[in-house]
């Protein structure tokens, strides 16, 4: 198991915070900024991305579960609210089925629970370019899917050229070894013994993992609530105000 790189700031109840598949924890700039002055905001890196290593060995995403899990045993004296992102919200569903004793709470943003033949073939020919040409083969398509044209060609240019720069610089095998962890997922199943408190966040314009899948996730977690943004793949990146609020509100009611 790998020693996960993490940044911890901020006072308060502990949130754990599990970025996007080629992304690392600098993800959460916006939204820890947020935070921090009212949570102690832990953000780390997944096995192989940012300064996390990697052995390039295959890994499921119950295995990035069990990291995050060694992570907040180390880190916490108690549960924890866990907020993950689309590999992160993998991670998340994995997380609540495992090791339901660690989180206080669990919001799935952008996510997914399970891929069809059709898409694991796309994720298989993902791998195949990374592996054959490289990341930078696959970083305008990252950036069209994760946020909005307005967000890429306006707002958010800054945020977007950072986030494209640490894509490209993640190795191609552990990417590829992701991205074959996460065409493998099957994860509603579990899902239905979820007993934790959980917050589904979807992205209204999310081509990646568009709002359906949220809505199944959703329907799967007993008790889960569903809430919608206007964004892309990236809502936490796109709207961090609007993610924080949908999060706050939701830590209240608990």
């Amino acid at each position: 198991m790998p020693q996960l790189h993490f940044v911890r700031q901020g006072q308060g109840p502990l949130v754990v915070l599990s970025h996007a598949l080629g992304c690392d924890l600098s993800m959460w700039d916006g939204l820890a900024a947020v935070l921090q002055d009212r949570y102690t905001v832990l953000r780390y890196d997944h096995r192989g991305h940012g300064r996390s290593p990697s052995n390039d060995a295959p890994f499921t995403i119950a295995d990035l579960a069990d990291d995050a899990a060694a992570l907040i045993r180390a880190q916490a004296t108690e549960p924890v609210h866990f907020v993950g992102l689309s590999l992160g919200g993998m991670t998340a569903q994995a997380l609540g089925a495992r090791h339901p004793q660690l989180v206080r709470s669990l919001t799935i943003a952008n996510s997914a629970s399970h891929y069809d033949a059709a898409a694991r073939t796309l994720w298989q020919a993902r791998i195949d370019t990374v592996q054959t040409l490289g990341m930078a083969a696959i970083s305008e398509g990252a950036m069209q899917r994760w946020f909005t044209p307005e967000f890429r060609d306006v707002q958010g240019r800054a945020q977007v050229a950072a986030l494209r720069t640490v894509l490209e610089a993640t190795a191609p095998q552990p990417y590829a070894a992701a991205c074959a962890a996460v065409a493998q997922i099957a994860l509603d199943a579990d899902n239905a013994r979820i007993g934790t408190p959980a917050l589904v966040i979807a992205g209204s314009r999310d081509e990646a993992t568009p709002p359906e899948m949220s809505e199944t996730i959703a329907q799967a977690i007993p008790n889960a609530r569903l809430r919608s943004l206007d964004a892309a793949h990236l809502s936490a990146v796109e709207q961090p105000e609007a993610f924080a609020r949908l999060l706050t509100e939701f830590w209240a009611t608990l």
